[in-house]
């Protein structure tokens, strides 16, 4: 037989180059995160508006991207936690925008592309992405907006700071998607756009870039009194993705107990699904009415104290689930709980300081659950248009979302304190993963 010499030259090249790709996935094994023959632990941030600076149109600031990049690796970060979801109309308040998907199956492609742009800068970083799909808080319009656009009501009943508003109306009725089957389908079909899609700066499918870590369900879900279609919507879903794209993690975004008995979540039943690939957990002290920056010597100990706790329960969680477990928020206000830029970060620092320490040293053991942690948020080189005020369109993108008071809990790049810290344990957990 005549043998294509060529011929089996280029398959054995195309060959090399897929085995060498497929060796630079994150995977798992037990409750570890691998790539390739290592293990992969990290210190990482929230960056949810980095689709929308990455845009060439409203909103966008390509070179500001690139700057905020490059500073985040040059301390050591390599994880970041985006969104690949938003929903318009961009008339709504408390919003991103503009918006990703402005109408069901209707795209912004300035911002489509702008996503395309951040995760190829980012694998020219070599930076992994954990890329979050919907979103439980109207900041997004998220499934509020999907049950909206199945005419099953008229509007979001939006929460604080809305006038009026009332957290318990809120999610109670986002958490009517979960039974709404137009409204899930819609997601689903957003969910397969997104991951089918090809990007047109490495011309990589988004299912086949090893850039993208994880796809996440959603940005904290709640069952709240819907558990049952919630879990069944956690086990279809994640089906779904695993069907369209057999490389990736996929994991909830959850918080995991949360301090509220009526949220609905149980973290062994909502991660215990085969196709949820690791845990996530939030810490919020000051939200959770743990810590209050006001009375910060009564209330700081104590509030330590709670998170580690908190790390602990769940670290119990995902060992017996045998699964890695990743805290992927959390944070709290500058001093006083002043908005101000300028203002001293001090007790903040302790705070990252203390759980820091504690990620790195559960991660440093033999066999450890506890894999990595993501901050909120990094605000970098913006700023707010005036401390304390609402998001508005044409305002800096900084770390604290729209649907609340600017400058409560963003890291800028001039807080050098703050980052001195960041960076040390960066650089401590990244090498974990060269052992």
């Amino acid at each position: 037989m005549k043998i294509n010499h060529w011929l089996l030259l280029a398959t054995l090249l195309a060959l090399s180059s897929a085995c060498k790709q497929n060796e630079n996935f994150v995977t798992t094994e037990g409750t570890h995160f691998k790539i390739g023959t290592k293990e992969y632990h990290y210190l990482g941030t929230n960056f949810w508006y980095g689709l929308n600076l990455g845009s060439k149109g409203a909103g966008g600031d390509r070179e500001r991207l690139i700057r905020e990049l490059d500073r985040l690796k040059a301390m050591g970060i390599n994880n970041l936690r985006i969104m690949a979801a938003s929903e318009g109309p961009d008339s709504e308040p408390y919003r991103m925008v503009p918006a990703l998907q402005t109408a069901p199956g209707i795209y912004n492609e300035e911002v489509v592309d702008g996503l395309d742009f951040l995760l190829h800068e980012m694998k020219l970083r070599n930076m992994y992405a954990i890329v979050c799909l919907s979103n439980f808080w109207n900041w997004s319009g998220g499934m509020g907006q999907y049950i909206v656009w199945t005419h099953a009501a008229d509007s979001i009943p939006y929460p604080p700071p809305h006038p009026g508003g009332d957290w318990g109306r809120y999610q109670e009725f986002v958490a009517d998607f979960y039974s709404n089957q137009q409204a899930v389908t819609m997601l689903n079909n957003h969910i397969t756009y997104i991951v089918n899609r090809k990007n047109a700066y490495s011309n990589i499918e988004y299912k086949n870039d090893p850039t993208i870590m994880a796809w996440q369900l959603c940005n904290e879900p709640r069952g709240l009194s819907h558990t049952d279609a919630y879990r069944k919507w956690i086990e279809n879903t994640a089906g779904l993705i695993k069907q369209l794209d057999n490389n990736h993690l996929v994991t909830t975004g959850s918080e995991g107990t949360t301090s509220s008995p009526y949220s609905g979540t149980d973290p062994e039943k909502d991660h215990s699904f085969s196709n949820i690939d690791y845990m996530t957990i939030h810490i919020w002290v000051q939200n959770w009415d743990i810590y209050n920056p006001l009375r910060a010597a009564e209330t700081y100990d104590s509030a330590v104290t709670y998170a580690l706790n908190y790390l602990d329960q769940h670290e119990a969680v995902a060992r017996k689930l045998n699964k890695p477990l990743v805290l992927e928020e959390f944070g709290i206000s500058r001093d006083s709980n002043s908005h101000d830029a300028a203002s001293s970060v001090a007790i903040r620092d302790k705070y990252y300081a203390s759980i820091f320490e504690g990620i790195y040293r559960k991660s440093s053991e033999p066999n450890s659950v506890v894999a990595g942690c993501n901050f909120w948020a990094w605000g970098g080189e913006g700023r707010p248009r005036q401390p304390a005020c609402m998001w508005k369109a044409n305002d800096d993108f900084i770390g604290d979302p729209p649907h609340e008071t600017q400058g409560w809990y963003s890291v800028y790049d001039r807080d050098s304190t703050t980052n001195l810290i960041i960076r040390d344990y960066a650089l401590k957990m990244n090498a974990l993963s060269e052992k």
